[in-house]
């Protein structure tokens, strides 16, 4: 695989025979216009849905063209490798269209779905470690002990090529796009998307910019790219789970310092909001990682110059983490709120409160009734009440009413 001279990573042609590649097993995912984005920013937005894709992600594309580049010796030996989610099906499943063994290491606690999913595509699933780096040296390990092929799941040049059939994809389908906006997490698709884009528009005669999104939580681009050299970061808990890494791809730094343009982060309610405007929207179930490009779109964080295509990198969720971040988007877009009330301990109060609410709309949820609050007193009573607003100055005006009615309401949810 030759390297371009003129642009980081794989050449050209080496992304288009990857496409040529990738195209026997990956579907060509709708680009879908969002009208309620292109309102809010002002210029076309269009979404690229790879959340649709065969196994719910972009992975499969570099997953299969690594793959089908081996030897013959090496589909014999059979593949290996570690993933607690998204890289783990796009492996089974490549691995399975090509006639090969592979056996897959999880965490012990991953999400069932994504267990189930990646054994449905042939793999031997073992699950080994509490943590992904006590998983990936088990499949180190196993690699050791039997000779499999070790496919990683960002930092190779076989991986990016497969990655950026995407970058293609999407100028064949928005060649007016003046903007890619993309998650990044060890590298592999921005690293991908941005070579081969940035290389296509060349051919073209024109320019593209292409911005990188990373969790706040989990963001060792910001700091590499800072430094001029990879650093390690130390990774909290985020929603974002598909992108969180604590170190970039050695290959995937170099790529992405000289090809992309810009790296912004984004909040955990940044995404929670982001995951909701697109089922609400757009009717588009997407993972929290795979939301972060419109998750920048919505906070601002991408200057809107021209038609922008975001990249909606994965669909894989949990049911219940689904409803857990529905839940976390609606309170961080003001539409639920709850307030704690301090009542004389007398018939009647707590109807007086409810029709004060009921007067603003707003749509009652939960009541939490309680004699035992911290610093009240005998003749006194505490209610949380939790209700349904419409967006934040709906919350302000219930919250405004209770004011004037003498109450004196504390918000338990800012």
């Amino acid at each position: 695989m030759t390297v371009s001279e003129t642009v980081a990573g794989p050449s050209i042609e080496d992304f288009e025979r990857a496409r040529d590649i990738v195209s026997a097993v990956a579907r060509r995912t709708p680009m879908e216009s969002s009208r309620h984005l292109a309102g809010r920013l002002g210029v076309p937005v269009y979404l690229k849905c790879e959340n649709l894709q065969r196994t719910g992600s972009y992975k499969l594309r570099g997953a299969y063209h690594r793959i089908s580049a081996l030897t013959a010796d090496e589909r014999e030996r059979g593949v290996v490798a570690a993933s607690a989610g998204n890289h783990a099906q796009g492996v089974a499943y490549a691995a399975r269209e090509l006639g090969i063994r592979a056996t897959i290491f999880m965490p012990v606690g991953v999400a069932l779905p994504k267990l189930e999913a990646t054994k449905s595509y042939g793999a031997d699933v073992v699950l080994a470690g509490d943590s992904i780096g006590e998983t990936l040296q088990a499949a180190a390990e196993f690699a050791e002990r039997t000779g499999a092929v070790i496919i990683p799941p960002f930092d190779h040049v076989d991986v990016i090529a497969g990655q950026g059939s995407l970058g293609l994809e999407i100028l064949e389908q928005a060649p007016d796009a003046a903007t890619i906006v993309v998650a990044i997490g060890g590298g592999g698709l921005a690293a991908g998307v941005a070579s081969a884009a940035k290389q296509r528009a060349a051919q073209l005669g024109r320019t593209i910019r292409v911005i990188g999104v990373q969790a706040e939580n989990a963001a060792p681009y910001v700091a590499s790219l800072a430094a001029g050299e990879r650093r390690d970061v130390p990774v909290v808990p985020t929603i974002a789970d598909g992108i969180a890494v604590y170190r970039p791809g050695v290959l995937n730094f170099d790529i992405i310092r000289d090809t992309v343009d810009e790296v912004v982060t984004v909040s955990e309610d940044d995404i929670a909001r982001a995951l909701l405007v697109l089922l609400e929207r757009a009717k588009l179930v997407v993972e929290p990682a795979g939301a972060v490009a419109v998750a920048a779109l919505l906070a601002g964080k991408v200057l809107a110059d021209g038609p922008i295509v975001a990249v909606l990198s994965g669909g894989n969720i949990d049911p219940l983490l689904m409803q857990r971040v529905i839940s976390h988007g609606l309170a961080a877009s003001g539409r639920y709120l709850t307030v704690r009330v301090g009542l004389p301990d007398r018939p009647g109060q707590l109807v007086r409160v409810a029709e004060l609410l009921a007067g603003t709309h707003a749509n009652v949820v939960e009541v939490l009734h309680t004699r035992h609050g911290r610093g009240l007193q005998i003749s006194e009573v505490e209610i949380d009440i939790s209700v349904e607003t419409r967006g934040p100055e709906h919350r302000a005006e219930v919250v405004e009413v209770l004011r004037r009615a003498g109450y004196e309401p504390v918000v338990l949810d800012d």
